[in-house]
């Protein structure tokens, strides 16, 4: 078992505290907090509790148009929790250092952005990031590492498994949380149905596949442009606009699609029906009635139908990429039903990422899990596991 808050003495401790708080920015700064609001019940309980919290984390990638420092991190957590939350603009140097030293006992300090370093965006094995500057460099600072990061921990950054290597190691309530949920997937109410739409075709691709073969699915729904894939893939003439988005996604995905439905098309469902724009207004069409000129925005009311008796059926429900783009308000409704109908099963549960954000911008709530990881969350959702909860078990 992997050790918890729970199992921590965290009164007078110096804690490096890894969180995911890589949130959407804008002109005006954090255009989501979402993120940053997962830790609060983390962050607030360390300090609650005594312990003198540095906080380690990234945002964006180099080169990207997020990539920043943290400042404007910082003074949201501030404003979040009842605790002083402060911001250093270095991460391990002796300035780093210093200010962990001179936080009193019930204090937090937010960390430069780990990414600023090349370390932090090259791969390693736990024992060579244990070696890093970044962790040789913090630790002395340190009595213990607290990952709460679960969004970050399919990657093998120095910051989620080198410390481990080093410190007495344990989960937050976030990890925890998450844990308790998607590491039990394959425990979790049948009949299970997975949700796979969005953009990324090549990687619900992938997660259909594992879900099937490993018996993890009793049903895989398509829908957005992994829809049009596999109904491209089965023979469907959608027509060249939604041929032609789909092949600039991927051009493996209809072939991927169609070894699929080749093995499972028992246990694959796919559109009744598609949503396009035609003269600025949004037009159902059936399957017979395509191909047509314009690709493919959404699902439609057919579909739509047949997919919630479905879900209302399920066990448990399993949500990954919206149904359409819905972004336009016209081609919205395949995406809020679909996930409405979706809190309708035993159990829902949100693969976290572009999923969890269509959620908040079209007000859908009522679901028993929504993942604060995209690709992590994946992983323990198709039987995998994470490197960086592998190093924490390692501790146990």
């Amino acid at each position: 078992m992997i050790r918890t808050l729970d199992d921590l003495d965290a009164e007078g401790k110096a804690l490096g505290v890894r969180v995911d708080i890589n949130s959407p920015l804008d002109e005006g700064g954090l255009a989501d907090d979402a993120r940053i609001r997962a830790h609060v019940d983390t962050i607030e309980e360390l300090c609650r509790r005594g312990a003198r919290v540095a906080l380690l984390a990234h945002q964006g990638r180099p080169g990207g148009e997020d990539f920043s420092d943290l400042s404007t991190h910082a003074e949201r957590l501030d404003d979040l929790l009842e605790v002083p939350v402060g911001y250093c603009d270095a991460t391990f140097t002796a300035a780093a250092r210093d200010r962990v030293a001179d936080l009193d006992d019930g204090e937090a300090v937010l960390l430069e952005n780990t990414r600023f370093y090349s370390e932090e965006y090259m791969s390693f094995d736990p024992a060579e990031a244990a070696e890093t500057y970044l962790v040789e460099k913090l630790v002395p600072a340190l009595d213990a590492y607290v990952n709460d990061a679960f969004a970050a921990s399919h990657r093998r950054q120095p910051s989620i498994v080198g410390f481990p290597k080093v410190l007495p190691s344990y989960a937050g309530r976030v990890m925890e949380r998450e844990l308790d949920v998607l590491g039990n997937i394959s425990e979790s109410p049948e009949p299970r149905v997975y949700v796979l739409g969005g953009a990324k075709v090549d990687d619900s691709i992938e997660v259909a596949r594992s879900v099937l073969e490993r018996g993890l699915a009793d049903a895989v729904l398509t829908a957005g442009i992994v829809g049009n894939a596999f109904l491209l893939a089965d023979g469907v003439s959608l027509g060249a606009a939604s041929a032609a988005v789909v092949n600039e996604r991927s051009h493996e995905a209809v072939k991927g699609a169609g070894d699929l439905l080749d093995d499972f098309s028992h246990r694959i469902y796919m559109p009744r029906d598609v949503a396009i724009e035609r003269n600025g207004e949004r037009v159902e069409l059936d399957l017979e009635d395509l191909p047509a000129e314009n690709p493919a925005m959404d699902i439609g009311a057919r579909t739509l139908a047949a997919y919630a008796d479905i879900l209302e059926d399920s066990g448990t429900a399993i949500l990954n990429g919206p149904a359409g783009v819905y972004e336009d308000e016209r081609f919205e409704v395949g995406t809020r039903e679909l996930y409405t109908a979706s809190t309708r099963s035993e159990m829902s549960i949100v693969g976290g990422g572009d999923t969890a954000a269509a959620l908040r911008r079209l007000g859908v709530d009522g679901f028993d899990h929504v993942s604060t990881g995209g690709g992590a969350a994946l992983n323990m959702l198709t039987g995998g596991s994470l490197i960086g909860v592998d190093v924490l078990n390692d501790q146990s």
